[in-house]
């Protein structure tokens, strides 16, 4: 019996250790549910600070150029799309008597090709070229640029020019307003 006893544990122990030894099963794939999340930005207009577009006679014309223009639109929107608008204020000397001053009608804008532009879609000068200038008004906005289209977030990068028509019986001095660009 004590060798049937021995065999028995033996048989037991021998089961044991085959079953510890044999390999788990593993599952083939697995999969782990991720996520993330893109911010909705803001759509923004940056302009120079300060521009000076020269000098000229009275009833010719002083023609330069504002300075780089950017809109930059990080909304993340399906659409895209969005219209940047200029306006003028009067331009005026400084505070001598009299005070002189030049509308914003007689100042002509043309924004040209875009310098450079990110992402997708359209992006439409308002004037391509100076044949295309415009006046400028204090009321009612010009188109300066458009982006029509495209998905997500894009730039767009301009130099528009400016041509003062002086008037004939402008003042001598140094005139000061404010060109203000804005995005919708």
């Amino acid at each position: 019996m004590r060798t049937a006893k021995i065999w028995t544990t033996v048989a037991a122990t021998a089961a044991a250790v085959g079953l510890l030894a044999t390999p788990a099963a593993a599952a083939p794939t697995d999969t782990t549910d991720t996520t993330f999340e893109v911010l909705v930005g803001t759509l923004d207009v940056v302009t120079p600070a300060t521009a000076d577009l020269g000098s000229g006679d009275t009833g010719g014309t002083i023609t330069g150029a504002l300075g780089t223009v950017l809109v930059d639109d990080s909304r993340g929107a399906a659409d895209a799309s969005w219209t940047a608008s200029v306006t003028a204020t009067v331009f005026q000397t400084g505070g001598g008597s009299p005070q002189e001053t030049v509308l914003p009608s007689e100042i002509d804008y043309w924004s040209g090709a875009a310098t450079a532009t990110t992402g997708t879609g359209t992006f439409t000068p308002g004037q391509l070229t100076g044949g295309d200038a415009q006046p400028l008004d204090s009321v009612t906005p010009l188109t300066a640029f458009t982006h029509s289209g495209g998905t997500g977030g894009n730039t767009a990068e301009w130099n528009p020019t400016l041509v003062v028509n002086v008037p004939l019986d402008s003042i001598a001095g140094e005139y000061t307003g404010t060109v203000t660009h804005s995005v919708a």
